[in-house]
């Protein structure tokens, strides 16, 4: 459970950093779309390529309502987006996967580490923002394709169980030092998390305490997938 569900004012400061916010996620969902449609290539079946297709449209989907939100507060989406750009693109330079499997980990890991880091921020939104970052990190349903598909390919061949379970933990190194990257090179987010008079914020003890519940929503998926995390 995240620490706070207060509804922030609605000034300056805060929407600069709501913009900030939705520019990231906004990004990260067209960079997870990029992602999926590469990785339709290298599926192994004609059904697991119809699969990752369908994932890749539903985070494509969610850019429209993510835009939205980003006008109604005066933002220009592409300019909001492309303040993440480089960030984004060079952790994805850093974790490309080597095959089928490793692409499926970083689906499913990886993109669980930002949404549950960007769910942790949205606690402290007002409740329409709140809500649609909510809905925009909802479950394109590649947690259970993923878990089959990994836990087939570990029974079929044990060894694989000890590299995805190393890549996993690289993911996850790789994930939190770009949030940890994201939150201290923005103002805006920074301010946000830090809170105010009158808005709350995280002190150092509740952000330590929400790196631990990434570190062990990750345990947890890489335990669903038959891996030690």
């Amino acid at each position: 459970m995240t620490e706070s569900s207060a509804v922030p004012p609605p000034d300056a400061a805060y929407t600069a950093a709501v913009i900030d916010l939705l520019g990231a996620i906004a990004y990260g969902e067209l960079s997870a779309f990029e992602r999926l449609a590469e990785d339709a290539k290298l599926a192994p079946t004609l059904e697991d390529k119809v699969a990752i297709g369908s994932m890749a449209a539903a985070e494509f989907a969610h850019l429209e309502k993510l835009h939205g939100r980003l006008r109604e507060l005066g933002g220009n989406p592409y300019a909001a987006m492309s303040a993440f750009q480089v960030g984004f693109d060079d952790f994805h330079a850093h974790t490309q996967p080597a095959d089928w499997y490793e692409g499926l980990i970083k689906a499913y890991v990886g993109e669980g580490i930002a949404a549950d880091f960007y769910r942790e921020i949205a606690a402290y939104l007002d409740a329409d923002t709140r809500d649609l970052i909510v809905a925009a990190l909802a479950d394109a349903g590649q947690s259970a394709f993923v878990v089959e598909r990994v836990r087939a390919g570990i029974a079929e061949d044990p060894r694989l169980g000890g590299r995805l379970a190393l890549w996993g933990r690289r993911l996850m190194g790789e994930a939190l030092t770009q949030a940890q990257r994201v939150a201290a090179e923005r103002d805006a987010l920074s301010a946000l998390l830090a809170g105010g008079v009158d808005r709350p914020g995280l002190d150092l003890a509740a952000l330590g305490r929400m790196f631990t519940r990434l570190t062990e929503n990750h345990a947890q998926r890489m335990a669903d997938l038959g891996l030690d995390a």
